[in-house]
């Protein structure tokens, strides 16, 4: 029997069909020499530290750090059972295929069953972008050697393996020295989540650091026969700050005042055709930065109902993709796309008909391919009266995105227009719209910020008088920058490179995927909210007093996203065969075993901070020392008794 291994019963499902495996059984499906069944997920998870020692059950600092020598799973109590119909049907299988999904997690969740299971027969890899009949027939007429993606796997190992260490460990440490401060809560710490952290530590503390500083504008209002238009003062290098705003209320008023009913003469008077290129298929990353912009969508959320889209609806391809880019091959699919579009929506047939599919945009490119291509809408026609409304929401921002590249750049025209009056130059600038282009399609909302852009009058040369009808002083104030939402935190985790200054990080970092990956970002913010670390305020991301302390407990490539970035790379290295498991491993264990140290070493000073968290009523402190609290204990014997927060500096104890 040929098994085909899935990741979620959905999934299965579907595979079976096309592959005419329609007989029910416990846990699977069959057909004729032919097994489906799946994983829901994990099946396995990686054994508690007490699982490989009993001294490593009680939460201590002198047992730190935690370095197992022989990595171990174990099954997840909720799924015993399919666990089990697996194994015994690995038992009878001559070959296996692997029909998780396309990436690096799917590629884990299926080999770990083989390997906890001791499979050692043939295995060949099913890669499927999409759930529709038409793609799940393709991807089966071409399956893949196994050996072609097994580096994929090693490279999740060393994901998990890494995010353990660095969990188990440093969560400990900094929550033993916490409660040494008297924090009595759990200070969760992570490979991936504690940078991330540190990004809205570092937002909110500009923000609250951010003194506003005044400048002025000067405006004028000039008269071209029966037209008014305006221009600003361009303030001259010495009379501005580094980004060229005049700082003096006095020297701003005393311009205004010398240009007003003056005669200016245009000295430039500049139009250029601009073209602007539809923007391209979206990837999981700016789908959730667009529903977060628009609806405040979490996350998490978005990723949720993408997910449905694809499993349930079959309204779209893979969602957690962190591509923007197509294969050229699916040129030959386009009408039935956008077939499917109609039969999914009859009111999209105007704009669909207006579509040229012999426009090739950007997005077709196979250099840019990564393991999957751009999230679009299927061949599968789906109801869209069927869907729930955030559904229809997100399934409409996948359609508009594919359908703009079917038409043609949106063109405007912009002007530059400089007028000099009494020695001081103002610049007006304007833009008319020329062609829609695939604005059509997908006309974008203006920023709240943006001003209406001024249309410019017709005739405006350079040598022409132009009077002066007005003239006005704006005094404005620099603004400090916006705190993250959701969508711009996962926005600055995969760009973080930009925010490093290192220049030995900065290529590196350009060329990686930043902090996490398109499947996992959404769930680091959760955590972190579940934990609360972050606090959500409508839209707004914050990060609580206990966030900031314990940013400032942990030694910086703890916290420093280039680090983690560094370390994606390594992994992804690692996923194409030019790196080792073992090397990654080792490398980690000894900066696992470093931070451990760093932490241990951390001065009384720095502890009292935790204290500040907390207001102790005079009957919870220490009756020794007066600073910490009493907490529950557990001695090694097993006998409960209340110990000083503070230990070992203080060694009350009471039963």
């Amino acid at each position: 029997m040929i098994l085909y291994l899935c990741e979620k019963p959905s999934q299965g499902r579907d595979i079976a069909r096309v592959l005419g495996a329609q007989r029910q059984r416990d846990g699977y499906l069959e057909g004729a020499g032919i097994g489906v069944t799946w994983c829901v997920g994990h099946l396995l998870e990686m054994i508690p530290p007490d699982g490989y020692q009993e001294m490593w059950k009680s939460w201590r600092l002198e047992t730190l750090p935690i370095l197992p020598q022989t990595w171990r799973l174990e099954v997840r109590d909720q799924v015993g059972k399919q666990f089990r119909i697996i194994r015994e049907l690995l038992k009878k299988t001559t070959s296996v295929v692997i029909a998780t999904d396309a990436d690096r997690e799917g590629e884990t969740i299926g080999r770990e069953i083989l390997d906890h299971c001791h499979y050692r027969g043939p295995v060949s890899r099913l890669w499927l972008s999409a759930l529709d009949d038409v793609s799940i027939r393709q991807a089966l007429a071409a399956l893949l050697p196994g050996a072609k993606t097994e580096p994929l796997y090693r490279a999740g190992l060393g994901r998990a393996r890494a995010d353990w260490l660095v969990g188990m460990n440093l969560t400990r440490a900094c929550t033993l020295l916490g409660r040494r401060g008297g924090y009595d809560g759990v200070l969760s710490v992570g490979r991936v989540q504690t940078p991330t952290l540190k990004l809205v530590v570092d937002r909110d503390r500009t923000i609250e650091q951010f003194v506003p500083k005044d400048f002025f504008e000067v405006w004028i209002e000039c008269r071209s026969d029966t037209k008014v238009w305006r221009a600003k003062w361009v303030v001259p290098e010495a009379l501005g700050d580094d980004e060229g705003r005049c700082l003096k209320r006095s020297q701003a008023e005393e311009v205004a005042q010398q240009v007003s009913g003056q005669t200016g003469v245009i000295t430039k008077a500049e139009t250029k055709r601009m073209q602007e290129q539809a923007p391209l298929p979206l990837d999981l990353s700016t789908l959730q930065q667009e529903a977060s912009r628009r609806w405040g969508m979490g996350a998490a959320r978005t990723l949720e109902v993408a997910q449905a889209l694809y499993e349930t609806r079959k309204a779209i391809t893979y969602p957690r993709t962190d591509c923007r880019y197509l294969p050229e091959s699916q040129r030959g699919e386009i009408a039935g796309v956008l077939r499917a579009m109609v039969q999914s929506d009859p009111g999209l047939t105007e704009l669909v008909g207006l579509a040229n599919p012999a426009i090739c945009s950007k997005a077709w490119d196979d250099g840019r391919i990564t393991a999957h291509h751009a999230m679009i809408p299927t061949r599968t026609p789906s109801p869209v009266s069927a869907m729930t409304l955030e559904e229809m929401r997100l399934y409409d921002l996948v359609r508009r995105h594919y359908l703009a590249q079917f038409f043609p750049a949106f063109q405007y025209d912009r002007s530059v227009v400089e007028v000099t009056v009494a020695e001081w130059l103002f610049r007006a600038t304007g833009n008319v719209e020329v062609a829609a282009g695939w604005k059509v399609v997908l006309r974008r909302d203006p920023k709240p910020e943006e001003e209406e852009e001024q249309h410019l009058p017709a005739g405006l040369k350079k040598g022409i008088a132009v009077p002066v009808v007005s003239s006005q002083v704006q005094a404005k104030q620099t603004r400090p920058p916006s705190r993250y939402t959701e969508g711009t935190l996962i926005q600055a985790m995969k760009n973080i490179g930009r925010m490093v200054e290192d220049p030995r990080f900065k290529k590196t970092l350009r060329e990686t995927s930043g902090i996490g990956t398109e499947a996992t970002r959404a769930g680091i913010i959760e955590t972190l909210l579940q934990r609360k670390l972050l606090i959500k305020k409508g839209k707004n991301l914050i990060s609580a007093p206990v966030a900031r302390v314990l940013v400032d407990l942990l030694p910086k490539s703890v916290t420093n996203p280039a680090t983690t970035a560094i370390w994606e790379q390594a992994l992804e290295e690692i996923a194409q065969g030019v790196r080792s498991l073992e090397e990654f491993e080792a490398k980690a264990v000894m900066w696992v075993t470093r931070l451990i140290e760093a932490v241990k070493s951390t001065g009384e000073d720095s502890l009292s901070r935790f204290s500040e968290l907390v207001a102790l009523p005079e009957e919870a402190r220490c009756p020794a020392c007066r600073q910490g609290r009493l907490v529950a204990r557990t001695a090694k014997d097993g006998r409960a008794f209340m110990g000083c927060s503070r230990f070992p500096h203080c060694r009350h104890t009471r039963s």
